[in-house]
């Protein structure tokens, strides 16, 4: 591992792919193998969550290729030097912000879209002219083994590597010098990774989770909105960061809402068979979730098999901020129901507890929906929809306080990757005196003013 990372850095340092060329040259090859690789990723996915084509091109390829495309059409912009006005302290003289690469990139992938939350961090690291070493998760192994094979060996090591392996790996190559460090996964590994980054000083980005609410308002769109809720709550059963984690529902609508709910799951005929719904990714998952549910608290749903790594979608109701199931992100195919009949007390109970990463408000009102907006802390969100904020690349995509640090997505991406290098240019043909010895009033006075004091 030693040895990978110092043929990066020399190969870094050799100045190549500063490029643009170089840089677009290697998305459109990254673009290639992805292409003549699609049926291996798909079929390694399948075995390793019985996620179906659809799924896998919707939720992971698809957002890879718009991501290639949309860095190689706008690279030159992005990569461009900047001019900024020179202020009157500095006359006469130019000021510019020249972008550029960090150096080499370690990014670890995590498990539950384990293509795209691999791939997409380096995109926009070698978009922004890094190296880069790869982790993907373990846990699907089957897709990780498609990975390391399509990128080591259609790409020199000395730019792009990808290591398989579990803990032991990765704490080995948290131990080394990076440049950058791009982590997706849970808090508690998230803390661990930020700490190793510590000892380095090196810089880091950390998509991490939190209970992610939704509020459905006495006058929301019922039908739409419960049809849009329970796509982004139970697509890849639950999997999902920003998920909708739990719901508040106004008292008034409660029945109406878990009615309407029951019916849009059994309409949505969501199983494995029909190729909607996956597995969960491992047993020792599967027995956390199921620990989870209270049965006498369940409205619909509640069936698993643990061997299969089934668990149908389950609606819970009655539920307090005390419940287990309201300890941890659920991460899984489980809907907490809470009833709210003041939006302030709602509210209260969202900021007495981490940031979340996303938040989600359905409703026909204005003043509720600002309510939520401007009092509630969260990465991102969405109103009157659910999850398809990510999808939109001109939207930072990152969480906040316990949710995440830093953000990535199209242009995103490139500045979480990039140092941006501020330049003072000044030319030699005059230089006032007003910085040098002799000191007196009359120099300050004037330099005062200058500044504007």
């Amino acid at each position: 591992m030693k040895q990978i990372i110092k043929e990066q850095r020399s190969f870094f340092n050799t100045g190549a792919t500063k490029s643009i060329s170089y840089r677009i040259e290697k998305l459109n090859k990254l673009e290639t193998i992805l292409k003549q690789n699609q049926d291996n990723l798909n079929n390694a996915i399948f075995s390793d969550f019985s996620k179906s084509y659809f799924d896998s091109y919707t939720s992971e390829m698809a957002l890879l290729f718009h991501d290639i495309k949309e860095a190689k059409r706008k690279l030159k912009k992005w990569s461009a030097t900047k001019r900024v006005r020179t202020n009157l302290i500095n006359f006469p003289a130019k000021s510019y912000i020249v972008p550029e690469p960090l150096g080499v990139a370690f990014v670890i992938g995590a498990w539950n879209y384990p293509i795209q939350l691999a791939l997409a961090p380096a995109i926009a690291a070698i978009a922004a002219g890094n190296t880069v070493v790869l982790k993907p998760s373990e846990l699907p192994i089957n897709t990780s083994n498609v990975i390391a094979k399509m990128i080591n060996e259609n790409f020199n090591p000395n730019f792009f590597k990808v290591i398989e392996g579990g803990v032991k790996e990765t704490t080995e190559l948290l131990e080394q010098k990076f440049d950058k460090i791009f982590f997706t996964g849970s808090v508690p590994v998230g803390k661990i990774v930020y700490q190793a980054a510590a000892k380095n000083l090196t810089p880091v980005t950390l998509e991490l989770g939190g209970k992610s609410p939704a509020f459905f308002t006495r006058n929301c769109n019922l039908k739409t909105s419960v049809k849009r809720m329970v796509w982004a709550k139970f697509l890849n059963a639950g999997q999902t960061c920003v998920a909708p984690d739990y719901v508040f529902v106004h008292k008034d609508i409660k029945d109406e809402f878990l009615n309407s709910l029951k019916q849009e799951i059994e309409n949505a005929k969501l199983s494995i068979e029909n190729h909607n719904y996956v597995q969960i990714i491992n047993e020792k998952n599967m027995q956390r979730l199921v620990n989870l549910i209270d049965k006498k608290k369940v409205f619909f749903g509640g069936n698993y098999n643990i061997e299969q790594r089934y668990m149908e979608p389950t609606i819970v109701t009655n539920i307090t901020f005390d419940d287990i199931v309201m300890q941890d992100e659920i991460f899984g195919p489980i809907l907490p129901v809470i009833e709210y009949e003041n939006i302030d007390e709602a509210i209260a109970e969202v900021k007495a507890n981490p940031k979340p990463l996303s938040c989600y408000v359905f409703t026909k009102d204005k003043q509720i929906k600002n309510k939520i907006l401007n009092e509630i802390s969260f990465g991102g969100g969405g109103v009157n929809d659910a999850l398809m904020h990510i999808a939109n690349s001109k939207l930072p995509f990152g969480g906040v306080g316990d949710s995440g640090i830093g953000s990535y997505h199209g242009e995103y991406g490139f500045k979480t990757f990039s140092h941006f290098k501020s330049v003072l240019d000044k030319p030699t043909w005059i230089e006032p005196n007003l910085k040098y010895y002799p000191l007196s009033l009359k120099k300050l006075k004037i330099i005062k003013l200058i500044m504007g004091q």
